[in-house]
């Protein structure tokens, strides 16, 4: 009991990374550690056996909180001192999934159906990246109901998001332009300053939203159409990368350092590829 108690802990704390850090979907990474079933299970029905799911989640929530604050900060640090070269890093993390998502799609075979999905979805994450951009370069009285409408819609994806493998919540928020603030916020909570927690609030609640109304379609689509939804998958993650390069470029940042930026570019494939590797042997059928 306790060893499982404590598993589940690890577990949490491996999920917390996947909230913080672009490019770790926490749905592969509950696959690799064997919560996703459960996961998807308690989402979907959320209030069915209620103590029993209560009982299961805690330990996860005890690992997540503890990942999450530590990377709060870390991230933040980052940021603050080197924001193009964090950036890089990120876009890094991510590439290194696109690999995997790629040999899914080939596993089904391909068919010229997929393409809808995929460029579908390529066009609709480089249109929300590129409209980040010009949204984050215009003022106005209209632009803070817009910003309330995109930390809606980017609480109600980002909680579909983490139903699905592969994708990473952080990407969705990075491309809907609003992981910076968040991350600003989540901090700003470590340090029990509540002046913006009703926008923080309002992302957490739509977010949950997004996960338990849509884990049970998300669950039934996976299994009965995996090529078509790889190939969805591959191409938002494709136009989110292109989307994240372009707000990139737009940071003026006077001390950027190439040399740097390299590095952590190659950090980010490095760990997100790790991952890849990690995930493959830890689920590697075993020989009947």
């Amino acid at each position: 009991m306790i060893t499982r108690f404590l598993y589940r802990i690890l577990c949490g704390f491996f999920l917390g990374i996947s909230i913080v850090a672009p490019g770790f979907s926490g749905s592969i990474i509950a696959i690799t550690m064997g919560v996703y079933e459960d996961l998807l299970r308690i989402m979907s029905n959320p209030f069915k056996q209620f103590k029993k799911n209560v009982i299961y989640l805690v330990p996860l929530a005890i690992g997540a909180a503890i990942s999450a604050v530590l990377f709060v900060l870390i991230f933040k640090y980052l940021f603050d001192l080197y924001p193009k070269q964090t950036y890089l890093l990120f876009i890094g993390l991510i590439a290194g999934n696109l690999p995997i998502i790629f040999a899914e799609v080939k596993k089904c075979g391909f068919q010229k159906h997929y393409l809808i999905g995929g460029v579908g979805a390529f066009a609709t994450a480089l249109a929300f990246g590129i409209f980040t951009v010009s949204i984050g370069s215009t003022t106005g009285s209209g632009t803070q109901q817009v910003v309330w409408h995109i930390l809606v819609l980017s609480g109600i994806a980002g909680g579909i998001t983490a139903v699905i493998p592969g994708m990473s919540v952080t990407m969705v928020l990075i491309v809907f332009g609003v992981y910076s603030n968040l991350l600003i916020t989540a901090e700003q909570l470590l340090h029990l300053n509540f002046a913006n927690v009703f926008p923080f609030a309002v992302f957490t609640v739509c977010a949950l939203a997004g996960m338990v109304l849509s884990s049970k379609v998300i669950g039934i689509i996976l299994k009965k159409y995996p090529g078509f939804s790889n190939s969805t998958i591959l191409g938002f993650m494709t136009g989110a990368l292109i989307g994240i390069l372009i707000q990139s470029l737009q940071i003026d940042d006077p001390s950027f350092n190439w040399l740097l930026g390299c590095i952590m570019l190659a950090a980010g494939l490095a760990i997100s590829m790790l991952f890849v590797i990690i995930g493959k042997k830890v689920n590697k059928p075993e020989p009947e």
